[in-house]
């Protein structure tokens, strides 16, 4: 199948699931993870209409940041503090941000840089931290008091990657972001969702959908 066969499929299942809850597919965005993938793909896929593209290593990022800075790349993957400094030079946006240090070298690094960069704090809500990163609901205060509302890293939301059997996951993320948006006094996006479970997502609220093989095909190792 060809990646406008594959694109022109996955949209008619997002207008589908928008349809079935009540959305407009408008408010939706779908993120191709890159990961993996050529550079000659990613441009076929922005010729299309797509800008925005997401990738789970630093380094493989900062080489098609650099090979191509007319695109946006957003860092989905675990952050380590010694790759903050490159992070922020190369992706517009941070996706994985789950602990305190972190956020306390990334607000250093922004100021020493003067850049501003929107960041999502990932979230664990079912003890997956250990295999997949992520900020406990405990220990979500700590984080948000170290990022504290620094104007160089405006907080967009929350992004997360439950468990496929985690029966009720993504109302569980729903209601948290709710809870938040009361406290902080501000909006908040969810993005949620991938190509196995994105009606559920879409159901819950997620506003941004992150997909990969089903969007450019198997990846190249």
């Amino acid at each position: 199948m060809s990646l406008a066969a594959r694109v022109a499929t996955l949209q008619a299942r997002i207008q589908r699931a928008c349809e079935a809850a009540g959305r407009d597919s408008a408010s939706l965005e779908l993120l191709p993870v890159s990961k993996r993938q050529p550079l000659a793909l990613i441009r076929a896929a922005a010729e299309l209409g797509f800008r925005r593209f997401g990738e789970n290593y630093v380094q493989e990022g900062a080489d098609k940041a650099n090979a191509a800075p007319d695109l946006a790349f957003l860092l989905l993957g675990p952050l380590q503090r010694n790759k903050a400094k490159a992070a922020l030079q190369h992706f517009t946006e941070l996706q994985s941000l789950d602990r305190p240090d972190l956020v306390e070298r990334l607000r250093r690094l922004a100021v020493e840089l003067d850049v501003v960069r929107p960041v999502w704090i990932q979230v664990d809500l079912w003890d997956e931290a250990t295999k997949l990163g992520g900020c406990s609901e405990t220990d979500l205060p700590a984080l948000l008091q170290a990022l504290g509302g620094d104007p160089r890293l405006p907080l967009q939301g929350l992004m997360a990657i439950p468990p496929p059997d985690e029966v009720g996951a993504f109302a569980q993320l729903a209601g948290l972001r709710d809870r938040l948006q009361q406290e902080l006094g501000q909006p908040l996006r969810l993005s949620m969702g991938m190509s196995g479970d994105l009606e559920a997502a879409i159901a819950a609220g997620s506003d941004q959908i992150r997909i990969g093989t089903a969007f450019f095909g198997e990846r190249i190792y």
